[in-house]
């Protein structure tokens, strides 16, 4: 079963061609950064106008790599939530016209479920249950699946999401935009034990996350710090702040596990690229006798295959989405 995976929920055009669920024929990725970067953040109407010029281009070169044409293809998977309303309807129209003009089945896809399913091209088939970490520049969320396509939300952030705080973190210290990568790198020279940030909700008893207390609590210590005529170390800055998101994290994430008695984590989402996130929730894994599992570095960010992945499940138990369905920024994960 080959699928075209399609994915235009924010700022990548992204298409793919996938077979059998989880062999990645073609993954191509259109990136916006150049184009936003100089507003610090993605703006939505630039990003609708770049995906329109982007996606046919970007189908086109995925069906060439991967050596078929749009009869070849079993099915059409396009991300139809949550996101951007303008973005999700560009390919969301794409993929409308393909299943029309090739008779090809048409499958909605939620796209927290596309990261999710991430980890099943690299790992094999889902074999629930699991407890999922799904954090990106728009969530972060912790999720039990107890079996495919059933979902029960833990908890999740009662303000900004991780990348987001990652974000404007990175804008406010002159890193550029995106800014996540560019904190990972220069954290890595930096002690993560120089400053104590605090760790929002960690006693919380329950599984939600805060990030906005800790923004104002790096805003304040550097306002200090300068104010006091003393230099703040960038990268001790950095790895502090990141620690104090990390824990939080990961010591959530492997509570929920245990509560819920499984012995599989999984990770999702672009911000699940950060070294340092991934290194502390293996250790805390290996410590509890958890498995954790995220994807490789190229799917963890938007990707048109995640999107393939999660519709060829659903499209394997006989599922099909009405053709006219439109785009819900809004669209919650539920089973």
């Amino acid at each position: 079963m080959r699928v075209l995976g399609i994915e235009t929920s924010c700022d990548e055009t992204a298409v793919a061609v996938v077979e059998d669920g989880n062999i990645v024929l073609s993954n191509l990725i259109s990136s916006q950064t150049d184009l936003h970067a100089r507003f610090g953040g993605v703006v939505p109407e630039i990003a609708s106008r770049a995906h329109v010029e982007a996606l046919n281009p970007l189908m086109q070169g995925a069906l060439e790599q991967a050596g078929v044409g749009f009869r070849d293809l079993d099915a059409v998977a396009v991300t139809v939530g949550p996101g951007l309303v303008g973005a999700l309807l560009v390919g969301i129209a794409g993929a409308k016209a393909v299943a029309l003009a090739t008779r090809a089945g048409f499958i909605g896809v939620n796209h927290l479920e596309g990261h999710i399913y991430a980890s099943f091209i690299e790992h094999g088939p889902p074999e629930p249950p699991y407890v999922c970490l799904v954090i990106s520049g728009g969530h972060t969320m912790l999720v039990h699946m107890p079996e495919e396509h059933r979902y029960e939300v833990l908890g999740q952030t009662v303000d900004d999401a991780a990348g987001e705080a990652f974000d404007k973190i990175a804008r406010f210290m002159g890193l550029g935009f995106p800014g996540g990568p560019a904190l990972d790198k220069l954290a890595r020279e930096g002690d993560p034990r120089a400053i104590a940030f605090p760790r929002a909700m960690a006693d919380s008893g329950d599984y939600d996350f805060s990030l906005s207390g800790l923004k104002t609590a790096v805003l304040r210590y550097v306002k200090a710090e300068r104010t006091a005529g003393r230099r703040v170390n960038p990268a001790d800055l950095a790895a502090s702040f990141q620690e104090a998101i990390v824990d939080v994290q990961v010591g959530k994430t492997i509570a929920a596990a245990q509560e819920k008695r499984v012995g599989t984590v999984l990770l999702g989402g672009g911000v699940v690229a950060n070294r340092r996130l991934r290194d502390r929730m293996e250790e805390a894994g290996a410590e509890a006798g958890i498995r954790v599992l995220f994807p490789r570095l190229e799917l963890c960010t938007d990707n048109g295959a995640m999107i393939a992945c999660a519709g060829s499940s659903r499209l394997a138990r006989g599922e099909r989405t009405p053709i006219g369905i439109g785009a819900d920024p809004g669209l919650e994960l539920a089973s």
